[in-house]
């Protein structure tokens, strides 16, 4: 009668191949559960950066909101630029000021056609008032751009300090003040025939 051995210790085949099988999926399963956590982790990272971006945002929207609504220099640049235009304009002569000039030459014109003026009265009346005209207004046109100039310096002192005065308003502003200066000065001195006074009838 034959003996059959059987080794306890051993393992039958298909056991075998039925735990590598399930080792297998609990690997499987691990790897899943950790690649869920790695994308809920990566998600919320995400969202944190969302997060921040948008409150960085409210915080720029609110600081400019912040920002104190005034005045955006437009004004004092058009005033500065119409006090270096009457400046100009005082030293250059202006159209009001040559009608002017040339209507008191022609009144003097009048008032010595009756002969019983002297050579200097007519000279004077035909000449010199009509000389003195013109400087009266380019005088006029000096000091409106004397008084412009000035008003468009002063003007940020009565205004927002946060937003001061720009580098070319307070350029354009000395520059119609400086002509305005000049061009009153020029007028003073011909209308009181201290410049280019009349030539001597004798």
């Amino acid at each position: 009668m034959g003996t059959k051995t059987v080794d306890e210790t051993g393992a039958e085949p298909g056991t075998e191949a039925t735990g590598v099988t399930e080792a297998a999926e609990v690997a499987q399963d691990d790897r899943a559960v950790v690649m869920t956590k790695t994308d809920a982790v990566d998600e919320t990272a995400a969202e944190d950066g969302e997060d921040a971006d948008d409150t960085d945002a409210d915080d720029a929207d609110a600081a400019v909101a912040d920002v104190p609504a005034g005045p955006t220099g437009v004004g004092q640049g058009a005033g500065a630029v119409v006090s270096a235009a009457l400046g100009l304009v005082s030293l250059t002569g202006s159209w009001i000021g040559t009608v002017a000039g040339a209507r008191q030459t022609l009144v003097g014109q009048l008032k010595s056609s009756s002969g019983s003026a002297s050579v200097a009265e007519q000279i004077q009346a035909v000449y010199g008032d009509a000389w003195q005209t013109t400087a009266l207004w380019g005088g006029l046109f000096a000091l409106a751009a004397l008084v412009t100039g000035v008003v468009v310096l002063a003007r940020p002192a009565f205004g927002s300090p946060a937003r001061p005065q720009a580098p070319w308003i307070k350029s354009v502003s000395w520059a119609g003040i400086a002509l305005g200066v000049i061009g009153l000065l020029l007028a003073v001195l011909k209308y009181t025939d201290a410049l280019l006074g009349l030539p001597s009838a004798g």
